[in-house]
């Protein structure tokens, strides 16, 4: 049985064992949940608030890293093709290449690097959930920073404000989250187990 799966994350856990339909399911499924995410949209200046960054997080931390960032590679491919999944509905390589591109691109690494670390149990306990989510978190940042800086031409000490300062509370928030609902998962399925 071929799986791309590490039964140390926790749907791996739950959903054991994994084959490979399940897991193209999952990797699917989950691309899904990121265009769903992308339509909650807070319209604040040229980088919109969405719920993607959390989606993305959570898709690494639940898939692990291979299939967390396969599963954000496919929606971002399903965007580049014109699918509506990008923020608002929108969809297209331009919107992919514009000034939001950054953040979008970063997403498949974020993915990664959660998933890596669920895979050696940092989202088993809540801090070293939230590290997990907050390095993820500023890789995305960044990536949208340095990416919005060069394609708007404008200098990165003045594009900070629009494109990282401005989503760290919010950023906090779904770190938070995120970093509660995983161990807590855990504990669920724990308990399922022992009720066996």
């Amino acid at each position: 049985m071929h799986t791309l799966s590490q039964a140390d994350t926790l749907i791996g856990a739950a959903l054991a064992p994994l084959d490979r339909t399940r897991s193209v399911s999952l990797v699917f499924g989950f691309s899904l949940l990121v265009a769903l995410s992308a339509q909650i949209v807070i319209a604040i200046g040229p980088v919109p608030i969405t719920a993607q960054t959390f989606a993305v997080l959570l898709t690494g931390a639940l898939l692990g890293s291979r299939m967390g960032a396969a599963a954000i590679i496919i929606y971002l491919a399903e965007g580049a093709i014109g699918l509506p999944f990008f923020s608002g509905g929108r969809g297209g390589l331009a919107h992919l290449l514009g000034p939001t591109g950054g953040y979008l691109v970063a997403f498949p690494a974020a993915a990664f690097i959660t998933g890596a670390f669920a895979e050696h149990g940092w989202d088993k306990r809540f801090l070293t959930a939230a590290a997990a989510m907050a390095i993820g978190s500023v890789l995305i940042m960044l990536s949208g920073w340095a990416w919005f800086s060069l394609v708007t031409n404008t200098p990165m000490a003045v594009s900070f404000q629009t494109t990282v300062l401005t989503f760290i509370p919010g950023d906090l928030i779904k770190i938070l989250l995120a970093a509660a609902l995983l161990p807590t998962g855990w504990k669920l399925l724990q308990r399922g187990d022992q009720s066996r």
